[in-house]
């Protein structure tokens, strides 16, 4: 039997050395990405646990029905969240409602049918206007939007839509500019480019070869976009729109300027109203003692909201991967 040279007993240990490093540095690897992970787990964890310790006091007195309370009453310490939640389902609502059709054709123009020449400087224009800072949103709002509103929009709405049966109601009252329906297209504005860039980049994605094959087959532009595109990009459009509704729900300034801040419930969308942020925004400098708990809860409940809507989401992802056998 022959015996391995020094040489080879060199390599080998040379072989073994770096096989060792290599797994400490996967070992290493591993455990820090780890800890980044835990990092982000660990803070928001925090986060709830610091809100609801704060906000006790508050469920404390009044339990569960501090969340469909109407009373704001910072003098005789009676608070309730339903206004605040209304105003807040609400005026998401609305935008998401008015901003996922637009952001959608924006994002199948981009990808299907624009020239090339006009893609670049219309997907750049998308991208600065999701730049711009919230108040500026706000302050276009109160400015410019709120009286071109009450002027042109709010007499066309009330002699069409406030003429039907049923939801003739949400548009009466009085023509001010500001209200939640105001605030609803706001923050339509607001999330419709962040809704139109993550849509236009998973629209992207699709290989190409799957376009061609259906048109191919003789498949019009619509078929093309709804047997191919949107079946494979599914997931994508749903994170793009809960990214929308998630600035939607906790956008605070923009709000604040045209929602009108004002606790109390109508069924008119042209009446003032208020969200759990801008309540926040406007009261939380001067609270104090019970007051401030009482914005603890409604920031808690701000989180619950969100987090019910992205199970929501999860659920139906699921169930849609389900029903294709995935």
């Amino acid at each position: 039997m022959s015996l391995d040279s020094p040489a080879d007993a060199r390599a080998d240990a040379r072989v073994a050395a770096v096989a060792r490093r290599q797994r400490w540095q996967d070992f290493l690897f591993h455990k820090v990405t780890m800890l980044f992970s835990l990092l982000v787990l660990a803070a928001l964890l925090g986060i709830i646990v610091s809100l609801f310790a704060n906000a006790w006091p508050a469920f404390q007195k009044f339990g569960l029905n501090f969340v469909w309370r109407v009373e704001w009453d910072i003098v005789n310490e009676e608070f309730g969240a339903a206004i605040a939640i209304v105003g807040t389902l609400l005026s998401a609502g609305i935008a998401l409602l008015l901003a996922v059709p637009l952001a959608f054709g924006i994002a199948l123009f981009l990808t299907e049918t624009c020239p090339v020449w006009l893609r670049r400087p219309l997907g750049t224009a998308i991208e600065l206007l999701a730049a711009v800072p919230s108040i500026i949103y706000g302050m276009f709002g109160l400015f410019i939007f709120a009286p071109l509103f009450a002027e042109y929009g709010q007499p066309a709405l009330q002699s069409t839509l406030g003429q039907m049966p049923l939801i003739g109601p949400l548009f009466g009252g009085a023509m001010n500019g500001i209200g939640i329906l105001a605030a609803g297209i706001v923050l339509a504005f607001m999330v419709l480019p962040f809704i139109a860039a993550v849509m236009r980049d998973v629209f992207e994605i699709v290989p190409p070869i799957l376009r061609e094959s259906a048109y191919g087959l003789g498949c019009t532009t619509w078929e093309v976009v709804r047997r191919v595109v949107l079946p494979y990009t599914q997931k994508g459009v749903i994170g793009g729109i809960m990214l929308g509704l998630g600035r939607a729900l906790g956008e605070t300034m923009a709000v604040t300027f045209v929602i009108g801040n004002s606790q109390r419930l109508s069924a008119s969308l042209f009446s003032p109203g208020t969200s759990i942020a801008s309540t926040l925004a406007n009261e939380f400098g001067e609270a104090a003692d019970f007051h401030l708990s009482t914005l603890f809860a409604l920031g808690f409940l701000l989180f619950v909201i969100t987090f019910i809507v992205l199970a929501l989401a999860k659920l139906m992802i699921s169930r849609a991967e389900k029903a294709k056998g995935f």
